[in-house]
């Protein structure tokens, strides 16, 4: 007849079935009870404690040590970053000081306009040829004929604050002149914008410096190096602070010089 077994139930052959014993002395972690055997047919049944526990191998899991050129590959991308980030930033306060006008025109004045063109939106100095007839005025001469209307209007909803006379041919634009008062609000605009990008500068290094700290916390990068890379930064970051003010200082003359 068969034996019905527990869970925590392990089998043992017994190869004399007319012996019952009783074990006490069973290796360790069996030995502090007395354990009882119990045969039916070949077979004994060993009752185990609730609390007992298989032994369990523990693995350790296996750790890739990043290899030079991996370290030296996140370093340059780091340094990439800032450096695309930081041009990006140039470029837009250029772009920014050259939307305010001075009292002489230049093409770059309408950078910014965007004109409705065939149901897209597209630069207007990607769909038009920009000139400066003289000092004071702006010609603008759209390549296909039919978008007059749309530069006129886009020129209108613009904040250039110039008001476009069509000919049916090409569009003319008079830069009116500044009254002193303007000149120094315009003035405190680009300080102001010029400020707005040197923070936006200081925010680029404080992002590579914790980049440049990971690394140094993952043991990819040692004290010294992080040093190093830290004062390079620095001086990065002065380089690009110069140029936001050589651009500012000019725009700043432009505007204040009657």
């Amino acid at each position: 007849m068969a034996t019905s077994f527990s869970p925590t139930t392990q089998i043992f052959h017994n190869p004399n079935p007319s012996n019952t014993k009783t074990f006490s002395s069973l290796p360790s972690p069996l030995a502090s009870s007395q354990r009882s055997f119990t045969s039916a047919s070949h077979y004994a049944t060993l009752k185990l404690p609730p609390t007992f526990k298989p032994f369990q191998i523990r693995r350790t899991p296996f750790v890739k040590a990043a290899t030079i050129e991996e370290i030296e590959a996140e370093k340059a991308s780091i340094e990439n970053d800032v450096k695309n980030r930081m041009e990006k930033t140039i470029e837009n306060i250029r772009s920014n000081f050259n939307s305010i006008r001075t009292g002489r025109s230049y093409p770059a004045m309408l950078d910014k306009i965007e004109v409705e063109y065939y149901g897209s939106p597209v630069s207007l100095k990607s769909i038009a040829q920009i000139s400066t007839p003289d000092a004071s005025s702006l010609l603008v001469q759209p390549y296909d004929k039919s978008s007059l209307k749309a530069i006129e209007k886009a020129i209108v909803s613009s904040d250039v604050g110039m008001t476009p006379n069509n000919d049916g041919e090409v569009i003319r634009l008079s830069i009116p002149l500044l009254t002193s008062d303007r000149r120094k609000e315009l003035s405190k605009i680009v300080a102001k914008q010029a400020e707005e990008g040197k923070v936006a500068l200081r925010n680029i290094r404080r992002d590579a410096l914790r980049a440049y700290e990971k690394l140094e916390k993952e043991k990819k990068l040692s004290e010294d190096n992080a040093k190093d890379l830290s004062s390079d930064l620095q001086k990065l970051t002065d380089e690009y602070m110069k140029k936001v003010e050589t651009i500012y200082k000019q725009k700043e003359k432009e505007l204040l010089t009657v």
